[in-house]
């Protein structure tokens, strides 16, 4: 495949040079003049706040809160809220990038948006973690809502930090507002299927990669980087199918099994110990070594930037799926497709998740709630509708993957963009 050059050079560092660098390639396979290349780099809005803790032992701490609306012109802006101490700026403003191009890939209505808060939520207990997402969230309630922006667990938060987010914005309001948020939990009005769509639309185009280079899914094996929200559930779904996963790794190590894990007794093992550290039913293995074992589907499901210049050359997989936010590098990304890796890029692999966010929105704004086969079935509609827009684009212009998803998410924001004109 011929890749994408731009006539500037291209950043190296962070997520945010990376999306930046993605960003130029696209425009200049576009021709887009200057003026929107600027618009599209520059967020539309972002905000950092000051969240003041009052922690259990009486004491004050104050952390870094951000959110970032990248872009709305498709719709209200969208994306989750991660609690790290790796947080800052920069990456929010990254990934909300990222959100836009997402949103846009799979056709959800959505501009890009994310947040966070530069916070270890295992160092704190549930009453803190509670005050600060509600002081969080009354720091940026002027920019959220459910037709302004719409958050959903990340990182670090799951539905009860949603419902949480949900109750501070109703109670300013007078009134329930379900739609503020998705990712909630099913009895307050979350959608049936979400907490599992991120890893499902992930072993979809996995499933898809597979068989696009002619490989059946029962003589296939894979490693799978994370088993938290999403590397979980992929992992589960991946072996479903027929596919021998041969290892996983979490926060605390990694296990290896040669001739497949199992996976329903690792998941066991985990509700038990909250660790696959110590899985009897595996070797231990270390961590860094998940991503260069020999498998022919590596899913690297866990954070960004894990896959970089000093170990690309080293992966073995064929076929990488980015079931995180930007685990490739730029350095990497341009290694691995010299070498013919295909590489299928986290917005469309892990798209599922918004997909079903969607869904969840629409089901609030309804007040019905779909059947878990229907939130199923739309699900593999909109991952399937998405791959073949990616694969029929690169193979019309020669391009990787990366490169078709992004220029194609880039042009449909921009028609959005040109259809609406430039106020005033």
């Amino acid at each position: 495949m011929t890749a994408i050059s731009s006539a500037d050079p291209i950043p190296t560092g962070g997520p945010l040079d990376d999306a930046q660098a993605q960003l130029a390639a696209a425009v200049a396979h576009l021709k887009c003049p200057p003026g929107l290349h600027e618009m599209l780099a520059m967020p539309r809005r972002e905000l950092q706040v000051a969240v003041p803790l009052r922690r259990d032992d009486g004491t004050t701490a104050v952390y870094s809160g951000y959110r970032v609306q990248h872009n709305l012109s498709r719709g209200p802006a969208k994306g989750g809220l991660r609690y790290s101490t790796a947080v800052d700026l920069d990456e929010v403003r990254a990934l909300a990038m990222w959100m836009s191009w997402k949103c846009a890939l799979v056709d959800v209505p959505y501009g890009g948006a994310k947040g966070g808060i530069a916070i270890e939520p295992r160092d704190h207990s549930d009453g803190e973690l509670e005050r600060v997402t509600r002081r969080y969230t009354s720091e940026i309630l002027p920019i959220i809502g459910p037709d302004m922006d719409i958050p959903a667990p990340d990182i670090g938060t799951d539905e009860r930090t949603m419902a949480w987010i949900m109750d501070t914005y109703s109670t300013t309001k007078g009134y329930t507002v379900p739609g503020v948020v998705t990712g909630k939990p099913i009895s307050l009005g979350g959608s049936l299927g979400r907490a599992t769509a991120t890893s499902r639309g992930v072993a979809h185009v996995a499933l898809m990669a597979l068989s696009s280079t002619g490989m059946e899914a029962s003589k296939a094996s894979a490693a799978v980087q994370g088993f938290g929200k999403v590397g979980r559930d992929a992992a589960r779904l991946l072996n479903e199918a027929g596919v021998s996963v041969k290892a996983v790794s979490d926060v605390d190590g990694a296990v290896f099994a040669p001739d497949g894990l199992d996976i329903s007794r690792l998941s066991a093992h985990v509700d038990r110990e909250g660790t696959v550290s110590g899985f009897d039913g595996a070797e231990p293995l270390a961590p860094a070594d998940l991503l260069t074992l020999d498998v022919d589907v590596l899913v690297p499901a866990a954070i960004e930037g894990v896959l970089t210049e000093h170990n690309a050359h080293d992966v073995q997989a064929s076929i990488v799926v980015e079931g995180a936010n930007g685990p490739t590098t730029q350095a990497a990304d341009e290694i691995l497709t010299t070498r013919g890796v295909t590489i299928v890029p986290d917005i469309l692999a892990n798209a599922g998740g918004v997909i079903v966010s969607y869904f969840e929105w629409v089901q609030s704004n309804q007040a019905y709630q779909w059947r878990e086969a229907e939130v199923r079935d739309r699900l593999e509609e909109r991952m399937t509708r998405g791959w073949r827009d990616v694969a029929d684009y690169a193979g019309a212009h020669s391009l990787t993957y990366r490169e078709a998803a992004t220029a194609l998410s880039v042009s449909r924001v921009l028609e959005a963009h040109k259809l609406r004109g430039l106020y005033p």
